[in-house]
């Protein structure tokens, strides 16, 4: 099954630990890097990137497949804030229906933050 990587992965590859640069290294050969526009935002868009960090880091989005929000994803989206049994946040909404709508499993660190969506498969490269 093809992958949706979530923010988290993404800041703890470029910190270079060792389970989320193997993880995403194998989801980049395998062609399965996908991640939300909302992931793009989050990791670009963080103030504190020097000029450099930046450039790689947006070298590595390149490498991605960057899934839009549509009204689709947005539906599903309120849908699974609408009606959780726990209180999800708007962008691990967007997340999670993401990953649903296209048949991917969501890989995270935050597997507490998507406890209890039906159908969601959650990969953790930390084990």
């Amino acid at each position: 099954m093809s992958v949706l990587i979530d923010t988290n992965i993404l800041i703890y590859h470029t910190q270079g630990v060792k389970p989320a640069t193997e993880f995403l290294n194998e989801q980049i050969i395998k062609g399965s890097f996908h991640i939300s526009i909302l992931t793009k935002i989050e990791f670009l868009g963080w103030d504190k990137h020097t000029p450099e960090g930046f450039k790689r880091c947006n070298q590595l989005i390149e490498l991605s497949n960057v899934y839009p929000i549509g009204d689709i994803i947005a539906n599903k989206a309120i849908e699974l804030r609408r009606e959780s049994k726990v209180k999800i946040k708007l962008a691990d909404a967007v997340m999670a229906a993401t990953a649903l709508l296209n048949n991917l499993a969501l890989a995270t660190r935050n597997t507490e933050d998507f406890k209890g969506i039906e159908g969601l498969e959650i990969i953790n490269p930390f084990g």
